[in-house]
């Protein structure tokens, strides 16, 4: 008989490792992950999992919970999804936002010395800069 994956469920495959260098080699060697979840009571190790490691979505200590939460950002990354999609994130990854600048009638940029001709003001400008 074939099992099939809608009637059991996913298989999560353990994976034996001699050290945490190993683990971190083993994921990195693959598709980057969608979710990755790191169990510890360890700082040191999850910091090193996170900072080792690029997933759509880190968890530590739990599974899945990420999703129910619409302010956290989840997005894949390469072959493993389509970038960010939950929450104020999805909203600024599919506006497309522009920034739109109005020049006021009284060139500032000029009057301090940031646009030709250059002379004083721009001697100022530097200076004050500089120290």
């Amino acid at each position: 008989p074939v099992m099939r994956e809608e009637i059991f469920g996913p298989i999560l495959p353990v994976i034996t490792v001699r050290s945490l260098d190993d683990a971190l080699a083993y994921v990195n060697a693959r598709p980057k992950p969608l979710a990755l979840y790191v169990f510890t009571k360890n700082a040191k190790v999850t910091k090193q999992v996170v900072r080792g490691t690029t997933a759509g979505g880190t968890i530590v200590n739990h599974v899945i919970c990420h999703l129910a939460n619409p302010d956290l950002p989840f997005g894949g990354v390469g072959p493993s999804g389509m970038g960010s999609y939950h929450g104020i994130e999805g909203f600024r990854e599919f506006s497309h936002a522009r920034s739109i600048y109005t020049q006021p009638k009284i060139d500032v940029a000029k009057l301090g010395g940031f646009k030709p001709p250059y002379g004083a003001a721009t001697e100022k400008a530097v200076r004050t800069m500089m120290k």
